[in-house]
């Protein structure tokens, strides 16, 4: 099994928000980087963000031109799936079981055995994506967070398969590419996503029952301590992701009222008022 050592080449699977921040991280470190997506306009998109936040970090003082061209060049902006073969591969595509499982799968009939999947999830399991991938004692969570090449945490979340040695070179890792990651068990949102669950759920139970206005909610919590109101947070992490977290939690915890989705964000995510990404969430951009 591979070590942090053995490690040269990672692969980042869908070149979204989180795929383009966690390839921009990599290269950052020195890593070969591939970042792959079946739509060329979206690896234009990211390879754009990924400039964007470089020319930022240019401009505060906290990396050069020669840096900035350096991260660009190690990084393989590609369409080919044939391409992505790697020492980690990190998926960070759809919340849906059975399209991760697909993926994974087809990963394995190109990539050695020894290669590591990582799966940057919020929510399913990885006892279940794992299962039916061939050598599932090397599927592992990885989970960042938005936006990646900012927040310094990272949940390392071991599957009923998962052999420790893997997950023990994954937190390795993470710790090599600047982060501050923890160890999670496999349950449904892991810590993070879990604990703060009821910070988006119960905002918009509030809103849903016209108690307030989603401006008054958002600067109450603000004046209360917390960084970003519920919904600024929901438009900056994605309306469609957060969405998408809660009715997965809501399946895994067997219809739990406490996690019922609300249709409030349906309706925002049918509408593709998905948040910043898209110029109009809760609030427009």
């Amino acid at each position: 099994m591979k070590e942090l050592q053995d490690i040269k080449t990672i692969a980042i699977i869908g070149a979204g928000t989180m795929g383009s921040g966690i390839a921009q991280i990599c290269a950052s470190a020195g890593y070969d980087t591939i970042l792959f997506d079946t739509e060329s306009s979206a690896l234009e998109k990211a390879k754009n963000a990924v400039i964007a936040n470089l020319n930022g970090a240019i401009q505060r003082g906290k990396l050069t031109d020669e840096g900035k061209n350096n991260i660009i060049d190690k990084i393989n902006f590609t369409a080919e799936f044939a391409a992505v073969k790697a020492d980690v591969i990190i998926e960070a595509i759809v919340e849906k079981l059975d399209v991760k499982r697909e993926l994974l799968n087809k990963l394995a009939t190109q990539n050695s055995t020894d290669c590591i999947f990582a799966t940057n999830t919020s929510s399913i399991p990885i006892t279940q994506i794992a299962f039916g991938i061939p050598m599932p004692e090397r599927v592992v969570g990885m989970h960042f967070f938005n936006p990646a090449h900012i927040m310094k945490l990272v949940e390392i979340i071991s599957g009923a398969a998962t052999a420790p040695e893997i997950a023990h070179t994954v937190y390795a890792l993470a710790e090599k590419l600047g982060k501050k990651a923890v160890m999670a068990k496999d349950s449904p949102g892991f810590i993070v996503n879990r604990v703060a669950r009821h910070y988006y759920v119960e905002a918009l139970k509030v809103l849903e029952e016209n108690v307030t206005d989603l401006e008054s909610i958002d600067a109450l919590m603000e004046a209360s301590g917390f960084k970003m109101g519920p919904f600024r947070l929901m438009d900056l992490i994605g309306v469609d992701t957060n969405f998408s977290v809660t009715s997965s939690m809501f399946q895994q915890f067997h219809q739990d009222g406490k996690f019922r989705p609300s249709r409030i964000q349906q309706q925002k995510v049918d509408a593709g008022h998905w948040g910043r990404k898209t110029k109009k969430g809760f609030y427009n951009y």
